[in-house]
């Protein structure tokens, strides 16, 4: 069985993935054991691969079939209620919340922190750093915050914008009298150039 309903768009998705990764079809095929010539007429669509051929490739793009091929996916858009909006666990005056949608092989993410007067982020309990390559990019929304990255401290006022690589040691810390609030963005995984 193939995937030919699939085959052009399926193509153009895996050269994407594979290039957004910093792949080459020479490292793709090594992850995924399926051939260098195979892959690339698979990418201009000039094959459909099998489902097992298919499966290869999504686990050398580190996907599930079923994200491969977008079957989690219910539409082209997807909307976040303010009332859905997953929120992670206060913690020292430190409180967030993720505003986009948990999508298959998304590479980005989008935060709202809140600080109370003296509260920083990077604390006993909060997450740990992001993985390699990552990326942050965060807009100040309310009060001034104090960016400490790498050993140098920033500081950042209302309607500041902020970019940084996120793998660094870094934390956020409100050094006002009133709440702090920023907006932060996460690339996963982008490569440095």
């Amino acid at each position: 069985m193939s995937v030919a309903a699939t085959a052009p768009p399926l193509g153009a998705r895996v050269r994407a993935l594979r290039e957004a990764m910093d792949l080459s079809l020479r490292n793709l095929s090594e992850r995924s054991g399926v051939s260098a010539p195979m892959l690339s007429q698979v990418e201009r669509g000039e094959t459909s691969p099998t489902l097992l051929i298919a499966g290869r490739i999504a686990g050398g793009l580190e996907l599930r079939l079923s994200q491969l091929l977008r079957l989690d996916e219910g539409g082209t858009v997807s909307v976040v209620r303010a009332a859905e909006r997953r929120r992670g666990p206060t913690r020292a005056g430190h409180s967030h919340e993720i505003l986009t949608p948990p999508l298959p092989g998304q590479r980005a993410e989008l935060s709202r922190h809140t600080l109370a007067p003296g509260a920083a982020t990077g604390g006993p309990g909060d997450p740990p750093m992001h993985e390699p390559g990552s990326r942050e990019t965060a807009v100040v929304e309310r009060g001034t915050v104090l960016l400490h990255c790498d050993g140098a401290v920033h500081e950042l006022a209302t309607g500041d914008c902020v970019t940084f690589d996120a793998d660094l040691p870094h934390r956020f810390e409100n050094p006002g009298p009133a709440d702090a609030a920023f907006l932060a963005v996460v690339s996963a995984g982008l490569r440095r150039s």
